[in-house]
Protein backbone atom coordinates (compact mmCIF):
# COMPACT_ATOMS: atom_id res chain seq x y z
CA UNK A 1 0.00 0.00 0.00
CA UNK A 2 1.37 3.73 -0.95
CA UNK A 3 1.57 5.98 1.68
CA UNK A 4 -0.42 9.08 1.59
CA UNK A 5 1.02 12.62 1.52
CA UNK A 6 -0.52 13.63 4.59
CA UNK A 7 -0.56 10.36 6.59
CA UNK A 8 2.22 10.93 9.19
CA UNK A 9 5.75 8.80 9.07
CA UNK A 10 5.76 5.67 10.70
CA UNK A 11 8.24 5.27 13.62
CA UNK A 12 11.60 3.24 12.81
CA UNK A 13 12.57 0.98 15.46
CA UNK A 14 15.64 3.30 17.08
CA UNK A 15 13.37 6.18 17.79
CA UNK A 16 10.26 3.93 19.13
CA UNK A 17 13.18 2.21 21.42
CA UNK A 18 14.45 5.68 22.16
CA UNK A 19 11.00 7.09 23.04
CA UNK A 20 10.22 3.63 25.09
CA UNK A 21 13.14 4.23 26.84
CA UNK A 22 13.06 7.83 27.60
CA UNK A 23 9.19 7.04 28.95
CA UNK A 24 10.64 4.17 31.06
CA UNK A 25 13.42 6.12 32.86
CA UNK A 26 10.93 9.17 33.71
CA UNK A 27 8.44 6.66 34.75
CA UNK A 28 11.34 4.67 36.94
CA UNK A 29 12.82 7.71 38.39
CA UNK A 30 9.57 9.31 39.24
CA UNK A 31 8.31 6.74 41.15
CA UNK A 32 11.67 6.14 42.79
CA UNK A 33 11.59 9.75 43.52
CA UNK A 34 8.15 9.68 44.82
CA UNK A 35 8.28 6.67 46.91
CA UNK A 36 11.74 8.16 48.25
CA UNK A 37 9.88 11.64 49.16
CA UNK A 38 6.63 8.96 50.98
CA UNK A 39 8.74 7.06 52.64
CA UNK A 40 11.00 10.16 54.16
CA UNK A 41 8.04 12.06 54.88
CA UNK A 42 5.94 9.59 57.04
CA UNK A 43 9.75 8.89 58.58
CA UNK A 44 10.55 12.60 59.47
CA UNK A 45 6.35 12.82 60.44
CA UNK A 46 6.90 10.40 63.31
CA UNK A 47 9.69 11.63 64.16
CA UNK A 48 8.56 15.22 64.61
CA UNK A 49 5.12 13.93 66.34
CA UNK A 50 7.48 12.03 68.82
CA UNK A 51 10.04 14.88 69.44
CA UNK A 52 6.80 17.17 69.62
CA UNK A 53 4.91 14.98 72.50
CA UNK A 54 8.85 15.06 74.63
CA UNK A 55 8.84 18.70 74.33
CA UNK A 56 5.19 19.30 75.50
CA UNK A 57 6.53 16.77 78.79
CA UNK A 58 9.68 18.59 79.03
CA UNK A 59 7.83 21.91 78.65
CA UNK A 60 5.55 20.10 80.96
CA UNK A 61 7.73 19.13 84.03
CA UNK A 62 9.92 22.07 83.67
CA UNK A 63 6.81 25.16 84.35
CA UNK A 64 5.04 22.72 87.04
CA UNK A 65 6.43 25.25 89.43
CA UNK A 66 5.03 28.15 87.80
CA UNK A 67 1.95 26.71 87.52
CA UNK A 68 1.29 25.55 91.14
CA UNK A 69 2.19 28.88 91.80
CA UNK A 70 0.20 30.81 89.16
CA UNK A 71 3.83 32.75 88.33
CA UNK A 72 2.63 33.77 85.04
CA UNK A 73 6.45 35.48 84.39
CA UNK A 74 8.05 32.48 85.46
CA UNK A 75 5.79 30.13 83.13
CA UNK A 76 6.25 32.42 80.06
CA UNK A 77 9.70 32.91 80.22
CA UNK A 78 10.22 29.00 80.39
CA UNK A 79 7.81 28.27 77.43
CA UNK A 80 9.72 31.09 75.39
CA UNK A 81 12.81 29.41 76.26
CA UNK A 82 12.25 25.94 75.13
CA UNK A 83 10.00 26.88 72.43
CA UNK A 84 12.98 29.15 70.32
CA UNK A 85 15.20 26.02 70.77
CA UNK A 86 12.99 23.47 69.43
CA UNK A 87 10.51 23.09 66.33
CA UNK A 88 7.79 24.47 67.79
CA UNK A 89 5.15 27.23 66.20
CA UNK A 90 2.96 27.86 69.56
CA UNK A 91 2.63 26.80 72.66
CA UNK A 92 0.10 27.59 75.60
CA UNK A 93 0.03 26.83 79.54
CA UNK A 94 -3.31 26.52 81.10
CA UNK A 95 -4.01 26.38 85.07
CA UNK A 96 -6.40 23.85 86.59
CA UNK A 97 -9.36 25.90 85.93
CA UNK A 98 -8.65 26.27 82.02
CA UNK A 99 -7.20 30.08 82.42
CA UNK A 100 -4.45 30.55 80.65
CA UNK A 101 -1.36 31.33 82.09
CA UNK A 102 1.09 31.72 79.54
CA UNK A 103 1.62 31.89 76.11
CA UNK A 104 4.46 32.13 73.06
CA UNK A 105 4.07 32.29 69.34
CA UNK A 106 7.20 32.74 66.86
CA UNK A 107 7.53 35.39 65.07
CA UNK A 108 6.22 35.78 61.46
CA UNK A 109 3.40 32.90 61.84
CA UNK A 110 0.78 35.12 60.83
CA UNK A 111 2.02 35.75 57.50
CA UNK A 112 2.14 31.92 56.45
CA UNK A 113 2.64 31.14 52.85
CA UNK A 114 0.18 28.68 51.30
CA UNK A 115 2.53 25.68 51.12
CA UNK A 116 3.05 25.98 54.62
CA UNK A 117 -0.61 25.94 55.58
CA UNK A 118 -1.25 22.89 53.56
CA UNK A 119 1.99 21.04 55.04
CA UNK A 120 0.37 21.38 58.13
CA UNK A 121 -3.24 20.84 57.53
CA UNK A 122 -1.99 17.50 55.63
CA UNK A 123 1.25 16.28 57.51
CA UNK A 124 1.25 17.86 60.87
CA UNK A 125 -1.43 16.63 63.78
CA UNK A 126 -3.32 18.69 66.29
CA UNK A 127 -1.46 20.62 68.77
CA UNK A 128 -0.27 17.83 71.59
CA UNK A 129 -2.08 18.31 75.30
CA UNK A 130 0.45 17.63 78.10
CA UNK A 131 -0.99 17.85 81.55
CA UNK A 132 1.02 19.44 84.03
CA UNK A 133 0.93 17.41 87.49
CA UNK A 134 2.21 18.63 90.87
CA UNK A 135 2.65 15.83 93.49
CA UNK A 136 0.21 13.13 91.62
CA UNK A 137 -2.49 16.13 90.72
CA UNK A 138 -3.03 17.51 87.53
CA UNK A 139 -2.81 21.14 88.29
CA UNK A 140 -2.70 22.18 84.60
CA UNK A 141 -2.03 21.45 80.88
CA UNK A 142 0.52 22.30 78.27
CA UNK A 143 -0.41 22.76 74.75
CA UNK A 144 2.40 22.80 71.83
CA UNK A 145 1.99 23.23 68.05
CA UNK A 146 4.33 22.02 65.92
CA UNK A 147 6.12 23.71 62.94
CA UNK A 148 6.47 22.58 59.62
CA UNK A 149 9.86 24.09 58.97
CA UNK A 150 11.51 20.64 58.77
CA UNK A 151 8.88 19.52 56.57
CA UNK A 152 9.09 21.84 54.66
CA UNK A 153 12.86 22.37 54.30
CA UNK A 154 12.59 18.65 52.99
CA UNK A 155 10.27 18.56 50.48
CA UNK A 156 12.59 21.65 48.87
CA UNK A 157 15.09 19.64 49.04
CA UNK A 158 13.62 16.64 47.77
CA UNK A 159 12.32 18.32 45.09
CA UNK A 160 15.40 19.57 44.03
CA UNK A 161 17.05 16.07 44.31
CA UNK A 162 14.27 14.79 41.78
CA UNK A 163 13.96 17.16 39.49
CA UNK A 164 18.20 17.08 38.81
CA UNK A 165 17.85 12.90 39.18
CA UNK A 166 15.13 13.49 36.07
CA UNK A 167 17.31 15.67 34.05
CA UNK A 168 20.09 13.54 34.60
CA UNK A 169 18.00 10.07 33.53
CA UNK A 170 16.19 12.08 30.18
CA UNK A 171 20.37 13.10 29.37
CA UNK A 172 21.67 9.89 29.94
CA UNK A 173 19.10 7.56 28.03
CA UNK A 174 19.24 10.24 24.63
CA UNK A 175 22.77 9.38 24.34
CA UNK A 176 23.14 6.06 25.66
CA UNK A 177 19.81 4.02 24.32
CA UNK A 178 20.95 3.55 20.46
CA UNK A 179 24.62 2.17 21.55
CA UNK A 180 24.02 -0.02 25.43
CA UNK A 181 20.20 -0.97 25.55
CA UNK A 182 20.98 -3.46 27.94
CA UNK A 183 22.99 -2.48 29.96
CA UNK A 184 20.95 0.98 30.84
CA UNK A 185 18.40 -1.65 33.09
CA UNK A 186 20.94 -3.03 34.90
CA UNK A 187 21.61 0.68 37.19
CA UNK A 188 17.71 1.07 37.01
CA UNK A 189 16.63 -2.01 38.34
CA UNK A 190 19.85 -1.47 41.19
CA UNK A 191 18.41 1.57 42.03
CA UNK A 192 14.66 0.11 42.58
CA UNK A 193 16.25 -2.65 45.06
CA UNK A 194 17.91 0.07 47.38
CA UNK A 195 14.35 2.08 46.67
CA UNK A 196 12.91 -0.92 48.00
CA UNK A 197 15.13 -1.70 51.24
CA UNK A 198 14.40 1.91 51.66
CA UNK A 199 10.67 1.48 51.59
CA UNK A 200 10.35 -1.34 53.41
CA UNK A 201 13.39 -1.54 55.61
CA UNK A 202 13.91 2.21 56.66
CA UNK A 203 17.41 1.18 55.92
CA UNK A 204 18.33 4.83 54.79
CA UNK A 205 22.09 3.26 54.78
CA UNK A 206 21.32 1.73 51.69
CA UNK A 207 23.51 2.59 48.72
CA UNK A 208 23.45 2.53 44.50
CA UNK A 209 26.72 0.90 43.56
CA UNK A 210 28.75 2.91 40.69
CA UNK A 211 27.46 2.21 37.24
CA UNK A 212 29.92 2.02 34.00
CA UNK A 213 27.66 4.71 32.24
CA UNK A 214 28.42 7.91 33.34
CA UNK A 215 24.79 9.51 33.09
CA UNK A 216 23.44 6.74 35.13
CA UNK A 217 26.48 7.08 37.55
CA UNK A 218 25.49 10.70 37.75
CA UNK A 219 22.09 9.62 38.50
CA UNK A 220 23.13 6.93 41.47
CA UNK A 221 26.01 9.63 42.85
CA UNK A 222 22.54 12.10 42.78
CA UNK A 223 20.17 9.58 44.43
CA UNK A 224 22.74 9.07 46.92
CA UNK A 225 23.28 12.56 47.53
CA UNK A 226 19.47 12.10 48.48
CA UNK A 227 19.62 8.99 50.91
CA UNK A 228 22.89 11.13 52.38
CA UNK A 229 20.69 13.97 53.24
CA UNK A 230 17.70 12.11 54.71
CA UNK A 231 20.61 9.56 56.95
CA UNK A 232 21.58 12.98 58.31
CA UNK A 233 18.12 14.25 58.90
CA UNK A 234 17.22 11.12 60.68
CA UNK A 235 20.63 10.74 62.49
CA UNK A 236 19.86 14.61 63.87
CA UNK A 237 16.10 13.74 64.37
CA UNK A 238 17.53 10.72 66.59
CA UNK A 239 19.28 12.82 68.49
CA UNK A 240 17.17 15.87 69.17
CA UNK A 241 14.79 12.50 70.74
CA UNK A 242 18.09 11.66 73.25
CA UNK A 243 18.50 15.07 74.30
CA UNK A 244 14.52 15.77 74.86
CA UNK A 245 14.54 11.91 76.32
CA UNK A 246 17.02 13.29 78.98
CA UNK A 247 15.05 16.31 79.31
CA UNK A 248 11.82 14.77 79.71
CA UNK A 249 13.33 12.51 83.18
CA UNK A 250 16.04 15.16 84.48
CA UNK A 251 15.42 18.36 86.00
CA UNK A 252 16.76 20.74 83.90
CA UNK A 253 18.17 23.32 87.14
CA UNK A 254 20.17 20.66 88.66
CA UNK A 255 20.55 17.99 86.16
CA UNK A 256 19.23 15.60 88.76
CA UNK A 257 16.90 12.77 87.97
CA UNK A 258 13.45 14.18 87.88
CA UNK A 259 10.44 12.58 89.66
CA UNK A 260 8.81 10.33 86.92
CA UNK A 261 12.44 8.96 86.89
CA UNK A 262 13.33 8.44 90.27
CA UNK A 263 10.15 6.50 90.55
CA UNK A 264 11.37 3.78 88.04
CA UNK A 265 14.40 3.97 89.82
CA UNK A 266 12.71 3.30 93.15
CA UNK A 267 10.74 0.17 91.63
CA UNK A 268 13.92 -1.54 90.07
CA UNK A 269 15.19 -1.06 93.25
CA UNK A 270 12.35 -2.95 95.41
CA UNK A 271 12.45 -5.66 92.68
CA UNK A 272 16.02 -6.50 92.66
CA UNK A 273 15.83 -6.16 96.86
CA UNK A 274 13.25 -8.36 96.87
CA UNK A 275 15.77 -10.62 94.57
CA UNK A 276 18.07 -10.73 96.43
CA UNK A 277 17.14 -10.08 99.93
CA UNK A 278 18.83 -7.07 100.41
CA UNK A 279 17.50 -4.02 102.29
CA UNK A 280 17.94 -0.42 100.66
CA UNK A 281 17.23 3.26 102.40
CA UNK A 282 14.99 6.08 100.93
CA UNK A 283 15.92 9.85 102.19
CA UNK A 284 13.47 12.63 101.39
CA UNK A 285 15.06 15.77 102.03
CA UNK A 286 13.23 19.49 101.83
CA UNK A 287 15.75 22.72 101.75
CA UNK A 288 14.40 24.77 105.30
CA UNK A 289 13.21 28.63 104.89
CA UNK A 290 13.70 28.32 101.40
CA UNK A 291 10.81 30.23 100.29
CA UNK A 292 12.04 32.97 102.57
CA UNK A 293 15.18 32.91 100.47
CA UNK A 294 13.31 32.78 97.25
CA UNK A 295 10.69 35.60 98.34
CA UNK A 296 13.78 37.80 99.69
CA UNK A 297 16.86 37.80 97.20
CA UNK A 298 14.66 36.19 94.19
CA UNK A 299 14.21 33.12 91.64
CA UNK A 300 18.05 33.46 90.46
CA UNK A 301 19.49 33.27 94.17
CA UNK A 302 16.93 30.53 94.58
CA UNK A 303 17.70 28.84 91.99
CA UNK A 304 21.74 29.20 92.62
CA UNK A 305 21.14 27.43 96.79
CA UNK A 306 18.76 24.69 94.78
CA UNK A 307 21.79 24.12 92.72
CA UNK A 308 24.47 23.92 94.94
CA UNK A 309 22.40 22.10 97.59
CA UNK A 310 22.13 19.28 94.71
CA UNK A 311 25.60 19.27 94.34
CA UNK A 312 26.42 19.13 98.28
CA UNK A 313 23.87 16.05 98.44
CA UNK A 314 25.42 14.52 95.67
CA UNK A 315 29.07 14.25 96.73
CA UNK A 316 27.83 12.88 100.27
CA UNK A 317 26.61 9.65 98.54
CA UNK A 318 27.90 6.49 97.36
CA UNK A 319 29.04 5.23 94.32
CA UNK A 320 25.83 4.26 92.48
CA UNK A 321 23.29 5.98 94.84
CA UNK A 322 20.62 7.98 93.28
CA UNK A 323 19.50 11.39 94.07
CA UNK A 324 16.49 13.12 92.10
CA UNK A 325 15.06 17.03 92.92
CA UNK A 326 11.04 15.50 93.14
CA UNK A 327 9.69 18.96 94.02
CA UNK A 328 10.53 22.40 94.00
CA UNK A 329 12.49 21.97 97.07
CA UNK A 330 12.35 18.68 98.06
CA UNK A 331 14.81 16.11 97.00
CA UNK A 332 14.76 12.02 97.36
CA UNK A 333 17.97 9.79 97.57
CA UNK A 334 18.25 6.41 96.82
CA UNK A 335 20.49 4.37 98.88
CA UNK A 336 20.35 1.22 97.29
CA UNK A 337 22.13 -1.50 98.27
CA UNK A 338 21.83 -0.48 101.96
CA UNK A 339 24.03 -3.41 104.08
CA UNK A 340 24.53 -1.76 107.53
CA UNK A 341 21.50 0.44 108.66
CA UNK A 342 24.52 3.05 110.06
CA UNK A 343 25.62 3.81 106.29
CA UNK A 344 22.16 5.31 105.94
CA UNK A 345 22.34 7.20 109.22
CA UNK A 346 25.85 8.58 108.67
CA UNK A 347 25.06 9.78 104.77
CA UNK A 348 21.77 11.58 106.14
CA UNK A 349 24.61 12.88 108.66
CA UNK A 350 27.02 14.03 106.21
CA UNK A 351 24.30 15.85 104.04
CA UNK A 352 22.87 18.02 107.47
CA UNK A 353 26.85 18.77 108.41
CA UNK A 354 27.82 19.87 104.38
CA UNK A 355 24.53 22.04 104.72
CA UNK A 356 25.99 24.12 107.52
CA UNK A 357 28.32 25.53 105.00
CA UNK A 358 27.08 29.30 103.84
CA UNK A 359 26.00 29.00 100.15
CA UNK A 360 28.03 31.65 98.35
CA UNK A 361 26.03 33.66 95.53
CA UNK A 362 27.13 34.93 92.52
CA UNK A 363 27.18 38.99 94.26
CA UNK A 364 29.14 37.23 97.25
CA UNK A 365 26.02 37.50 99.65
CA UNK A 366 25.89 34.44 101.72
CA UNK A 367 23.05 32.49 102.18
CA UNK A 368 22.16 30.02 105.38
CA UNK A 369 20.98 26.92 104.08
CA UNK A 370 19.94 23.27 105.94
CA UNK A 371 17.82 20.12 105.00
CA UNK A 372 15.09 18.66 107.28
CA UNK A 373 15.75 14.04 105.92
CA UNK A 374 13.53 11.82 106.59
CA UNK A 375 14.93 8.12 106.48
CA UNK A 376 13.09 5.35 105.51
CA UNK A 377 14.55 1.22 105.22
CA UNK A 378 13.15 -1.70 103.00
CA UNK A 379 11.51 -3.26 103.98
CA UNK A 380 12.20 -2.58 107.69
CA UNK A 381 9.63 0.17 107.69
CA UNK A 382 7.46 -0.28 104.52
CA UNK A 383 6.40 -3.49 102.02
CA UNK A 384 5.84 -1.42 99.05
CA UNK A 385 7.13 1.88 97.02
CA UNK A 386 4.00 4.15 97.96
CA UNK A 387 4.20 3.01 101.66
CA UNK A 388 7.89 3.65 101.89
CA UNK A 389 7.75 7.16 100.20
CA UNK A 390 4.98 8.12 102.79
CA UNK A 391 7.19 7.18 105.78
CA UNK A 392 10.01 8.95 104.24
CA UNK A 393 8.08 11.95 103.90
CA UNK A 394 6.24 11.56 107.27
CA UNK A 395 10.09 11.23 108.76
CA UNK A 396 11.14 14.07 107.25
CA UNK A 397 8.28 16.39 108.57
CA UNK A 398 8.98 14.56 111.76
CA UNK A 399 12.71 16.36 111.98
CA UNK A 400 11.45 19.53 110.09
CA UNK A 401 9.29 19.70 113.56
CA UNK A 402 11.90 18.82 115.39
CA UNK A 403 14.48 20.92 114.75
CA UNK A 404 16.03 22.42 110.90
CA UNK A 405 19.00 20.79 109.92
CA UNK A 406 18.45 17.05 111.48
CA UNK A 407 17.58 14.02 110.05
CA UNK A 408 14.93 11.35 111.21
CA UNK A 409 13.95 7.51 111.13
CA UNK A 410 10.74 6.68 110.74
CA UNK A 411 9.89 5.60 114.50
CA UNK A 412 6.45 4.15 113.90
CA UNK A 413 7.63 0.85 114.22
Amino acid sequence: MTRRDNSPAPLTLSRALLRANVVCALLAVSLVGGTLMIVGTLQLRALAEHNLQLVARSMAYTIEAAVVFNDHAAAQDSLARMATANSVEAVSAFDSHGQRLAAWTRVGVDKEDPVRRVIRRWLLKEPVTEPVSSEGAVVGEVRVQGSPDGLLGFFEAGFLWIFACMILSMLGTLYLSRRIFKTITAPLVELARVTHQVRTARSFGQRVPPARIADLNDLATDFNSLLDELEKWEAGMQRENQTLAHQANHDSLTGLPNRLSFEASLDQALTRADGDRLRFALLFLDCDRFKDINDTLGHAAGDHVLATVARRIREQLRVGDIVARIGGDEFAALLAPLRDLGDAARIAHNVAVAMREPIVLDDGTQVASSVSIGVAVYPDDAASATSLIRVADAAMYESKARQRGLSAFDQSG
